[in-house]
């Protein structure tokens, strides 16, 4: 994926809003935070890329989609309609996002981490669950999680109970637990600052553009590659952005 940014465009991340988490009032004051910073960046927007774990839970029944966010989705459709270009990666929390995003607003789904190129910037993104983790268990649970398996299984379950049975899950979640801000652990103990580090060896990127982590980071890779992690927006507001051949981790 290549893009040659017009002058005085930009191209943004943001991850891990957790829609949903821990409570509506909470939540609800969260969607019109981000509401308000992608009002701000359509001005000069020329992509927006979303880097998983945008609601806390979402499945997608045949026919059905979980309640809210409307202002959320009301202001993807009215950058779309300006022709902004947006890009959603399903995270650990979203990953049932199927194709409701695609037919109704035109926003391409990803599944996994994709390379890109921004002018002469080369950046690998993603959500980056599960990269480096050396937890077995995770990725066992991940597997199944993704699995056409367990997606059928829980779409026979009526929306009132399953989405209830989700929201139940997320209440439990770490986002919804945590009451301090997540601290830098060392960067032996960064698992996704290893497997980019690992990653370099075999080929270059400027920018590891990734959420999950909780945390907003920017490390160095190499002398000539960073690592960004975008961190969440229930105690921070953090996006990435990239114009005129710079980019920046910055606060909203």
């Amino acid at each position: 994926m290549q893009f040659h940014l017009p002058p005085g465009k930009k191209i943004y991340f943001a991850s891990d809003f957790h829609l949903g988490a821990p409570d509506a009032a909470s939540s609800l004051e969260r969607e019109k935070k981000v509401v308000a910073w992608l009002d701000q960046i359509k001005q000069d927007a020329h992509a927006v890329f979303l880097l998983g774990d945008i609601f806390d839970f979402w499945f997608e029944y045949r026919q059905a989609v979980p309640k809210g966010f409307i202002r959320f989705q009301g202001k993807l459709a009215e950058l779309r309609d300006r022709h902004i270009l947006i890009y959603f990666f399903t995270g650990n929390h979203d990953m049932w996002l199927f194709d409701y995003f695609t037919k109704e607003l035109g926003i391409e789904i990803f599944r996994h981490p994709v390379t890109i190129t921004v002018d002469n910037l080369k950046l690998l993104v993603g959500h980056g669950d599960g990269l480096g983790d050396p937890s077995f268990s995770y990725h066992i649970l991940k597997w199944f999680f993704n699995s056409k398996i367990c997606q059928w299984l829980f779409a026979r379950i009526h929306p009132n109970l399953g989405i209830g049975i989700a929201k139940f899950w997320s209440r439990r979640s770490r986002v919804a637990n945590t009451r301090k801000e997540e601290k830098f652990r060392g960067e032996e103990k960064e698992y996704l600052l290893v497997y980019c580090k690992k990653l370099e060896q075999q080929t270059h990127h400027d920018f590891y553009i990734f959420g999950h982590r909780h945390l907003p980071l920017d490390l160095k890779v190499t002398d000539h590659s960073r690592y960004i992690n975008l961190g969440e927006w229930v105690h921070f507001s953090p996006y990435f952005e990239i114009a005129d051949g710079q980019a920046e981790l910055k606060s909203f």
